[in-house]
């Protein structure tokens, strides 16, 4: 009888260690699946009015270039004013960079987004570039400005 209490013994012990040799098996297959998509977006913090500006996103999916994105585009916008914003698609570069050139026309401070869509994730890194002089913005005036043109409208419309 102490025989097969033994033999119990060390039957369980032999399959614990073999499901924890499994488990760390498992784990490491896990880590594969926790890839993250990054875009890492360089803008130039200054430029001059109608001068071209080169905005890059470089698109990596774990320590993988990601040469074929599901989408890409660059929404820009000046500051306070993203009801007004433009899309431009960037051109592929075919090694996992995005390129666009763009040209700013009037001073200001804008707001771009480098909207990424790969492998089932987006990510939208947002930048910001200083135009000549800049700007000098009041956002929530602007949206309180934005709030009465509207209960103007409603206003009027009731009359």
């Amino acid at each position: 009888m102490f025989r097969n209490k033994v033999i119990l013994i060390v039957s369980l012990l032999m399959i614990l260690v073999l499901a924890a040799c499994g488990n760390n098996e498992a784990n490491e297959d896990e880590l594969d699946e926790l890839k993250m998509l990054e875009v890492d977006f360089e803008v130039p913090e200054t430029a001059e009015v109608d001068q071209a500006v080169e905005l890059n996103a470089h698109v990596t999916y774990g320590d993988e270039a990601v040469a074929d994105v599901d989408e890409i585009d660059f929404e820009i916008w000046e500051m306070c004013d993203e009801d007004n914003s433009v899309h431009e698609i960037p051109k592929n570069n075919e090694d996992g960079s995005y390129t666009l050139e763009y040209t700013f026309d009037d001073d200001g401070v804008y707001e771009i987004y480098a909207h990424t869509t790969a492998h089932d994730m987006h990510t939208m890194p947002k930048k910001q570039i200083t135009i000549g002089a800049g700007g000098d913005y009041d956002c929530e005036e602007n949206e309180d400005a934005q709030h009465e043109e509207h209960d103007m409208n409603d206003t009027d419309e009731d009359e």
